[in-house]
């Protein structure tokens, strides 16, 4: 094998590929990626044997094709060590492969590219009722920055360590919740089957959300099966295993309706947030909301008897309310929900909260208050 690449054309995918692979394996040959050549196209493909990711890059000038797999990190901290815009040449001699840089020049030990694991394609492509269809980048990444910071992480109810994607006839949903919050987003798709659920795991939902540009012109595929996932880009075929459970019925845990609605303009109530926030408790960052008609006063204390509040005006008529939250959960919402009034709704000082845009329909969001 021997080819010549731009060092920025070889940079980009090479770190995205690269970040799949965990950095301790206890197979050498996880450690590396694979490298295939065949006329002008050259692929970098890397795994954990969960998660797997392919690049594909064009080259300018045919090469000589051949396949092998070299060590990931070290190649890519070479290639970032490079002077910008360089030509880069490679060329495999036996057990090794040599890149050239100008005056620079390198070694690296290989593996048989054979013995590099890859996903099953005949099990993904030839299932029995595979799920298709096509989706705008911009609409998959929205779905997940609005959700992801929901997710749970190592819970030991392992089906929560991921985002439950379901399909319906003509929309996309995405949830995720660890237990003390929800968020819940809807996109539309050119869906025909009438219902199906899949749980992507965490590590999927971060590698993949590297890839997705907010343009809405780029396009995707996803191609789903019982066990797997697959999502075909122009540049980069992206694939995982899914998580063997059943995710809880979330419907329940959405409270659908409340006797008590506060509606607030976000960004009023972030910066009210962050200044109080200062003078939280470390441990439990807790800040309390005491609401009365037409007005809302946030209040937080640590340890150091040290004391923070604010008032803000606001519209609501109910029952005078105080409820605690952890304000990192507050912020994390209101991050996601878009500039405007917030609508939220509650009952008790003891039961879930609801938020969502009241300008735009986007996200639903849960919240479980903290005891006083």
């Amino acid at each position: 094998m021997q080819f010549t690449i731009n060092r920025e054309t070889l940079l980009k995918p090479l770190q995205l590929v690269t970040a799949v692979i965990e950095r301790r394996q206890t197979l050498p040959i996880l450690s590396n990626l694979l490298i295939q050549l065949k006329d002008k196209n050259l692929s970098l493909l890397g795994t954990d044997m969960e998660v797997e990711l392919a690049g594909r890059v064009i080259l300018e000038k045919p090469g000589e094709s051949g396949k092998t797999t070299a060590p990931a990190r070290k190649l890519m901290d070479i290639c970032r060590s490079l002077p910008e815009r360089s030509e880069l040449k490679f060329q495999q001699k036996k057990d090794k492969l040599y890149l050239q840089c100008g005056r620079s020049r390198f070694n690296l030990s290989t593996l048989p590219a054979s013995d590099f694991p890859m996903s099953d394609v005949e099990v993904l492509d030839k299932h029995a009722e595979p799920l298709e269809f096509v989706l705008s980048q911009r609409s998959l990444r929205s779905l997940i920055e609005s959700t992801n910071f929901a997710m749970a992480q190592q819970d030991v109810r392992y089906y929560l360590n991921g985002m439950l994607w379901e399909f319906n006839k003509g929309n996309f949903r995405a949830v995720a919740t660890d237990g003390h919050r929800l968020a819940l987003n809807v996109k539309q798709a050119n869906i025909t089957v009438d219902s199906n659920q899949i749980i992507v795991p965490r590590k999927a939902i971060y590698e993949l959300s590297r890839l997705l540009s907010d343009e809405e012109n780029n396009s995707l595929t996803i191609f789903l099966t019982k066990n797997q996932l697959r999502i075909h880009m122009q540049d980069y075929t992206f694939t995982s295993k899914l998580i063997d459970g059943t995710f809880p019925d979330y419907n329940r845990v959405i409270p659908q309706s409340g006797d008590k609605i506060l509606e607030i303009d976000r960004d009023l109530l972030k910066a009210s947030l962050s200044r109080v926030g200062i003078l939280s408790n470390d441990k439990h960052k807790s800040v309390c909301l005491e609401l009365k008609t037409g007005l809302l006063r946030i209040f937080a204390n640590n340890l150091e008897q040290e004391e923070a509040e604010d008032h803000l005006d606001v519209s609501y008529c109910g029952e005078e309310l105080s409820i605690a939250f952890n304000i990192s959960y507050l912020m994390d919402v209101l991050n996601s929900l878009p500039s405007g009034l917030v609508k939220i709704t509650l009952t008790s000082t003891e039961a879930s909260v609801r938020l969502e845009s009241k300008e735009k329909d986007t996200g639903v969001y849960v919240i479980m208050p903290m005891r006083l």
